[in-house]
């Protein structure tokens, strides 16, 4: 500890003093900078390095279930309007989650109709918003199965803690906000492609409908701050 003697006469406390000092200002001053740079209106258009923090919530649309008839599609849409504050929201991404139980086949009746084995459904889902559309299947096999769908319009590349460099804050806000684009109607479809399976005698008859398909719509929401890396070299 330095007396203030010290600090009159001594060069190297003053050195030493004057630096703690000037820490304790600089620092709070930056990351509130940094803060609010992040936070607010990302107006900056200095190209620096950055990292993207942030993180994916889910929000509900709708729910249920349905009987899905093979060869005809069942289709619904879902708009923002159903969710308090959606406005305020970074929508960057439709997720549907199918789940679906065993398969059912129905087949013959009688003694040499015993033994028959069904085959499995394929359950394909498909989410859309504006031009955006992804599509992916499942299948149910012997013991139901379940899958999700996601259609994204964000750069999900910028998220994970890589510093990102050669980009302003808008170029990255650019990539990464859906500026409102993520409001209005979300479209789900489900499609049902039904195979019945074999029976022991050629007497004998195997029959697939469909398939009932339990159905959750989500809006995936991004909230994130950008913050400068900052380099602190140590002699």
């Amino acid at each position: 500890m330095y007396t203030m003697e010290d600090l009159k006469t001594n060069r190297d406390a003053q050195i030493t003093v004057g630096s703690i000092v000037f820490f304790l200002l600089a620092f709070p001053l930056y990351f509130g900078f940094a803060a609010g740079n992040a936070d607010g209106s990302l107006s900056g258009s200095v190209v620096a390095d950055y990292k993207v923090n942030g993180e994916l919530t889910y929000v509900e649309l709708d729910s249920g279930t349905e009987y899905v008839a093979d060869g005809t599609p069942w289709m619904d849409t879902f708009n923002t309007d159903a969710v308090d504050d959606a406005d305020e929201m970074n929508i960057v991404g439709l997720r549907v989650s199918l789940s679906y139980g065993e398969d059912d086949e129905s087949g013959g009746d009688g003694l040499l109709c015993q033994g028959g084995q069904d085959a499995a459904d394929t359950i394909t889902g498909t989410a859309t918003h504006l031009n955006f559309t992804e599509t992916d299947e499942g299948q149910n096999g012997g013991a139901g199965g379940s899958h999700e769908v996601t259609a994204e319009w964000y750069n999900s590349s910028m998220v994970g803690g890589e510093v990102i460099e050669g980009l302003s804050m808008d170029d990255i806000k650019a990539q990464i906000d859906s500026m409102g684009a993520g409001l209005g109607d979300h479209a789900v479809e489900i499609s049902v492609s039904a195979q019945a399976g074999n029976e022991p005698s050629p007497a004998c008859s195997r029959s697939d409908e469909g398939q009932e398909v339990s159905y959750v719509v989500e809006l995936i929401v991004f909230d994130y701050t950008i913050v400068p890396v900052v380099e602190v070299q140590v002699d």
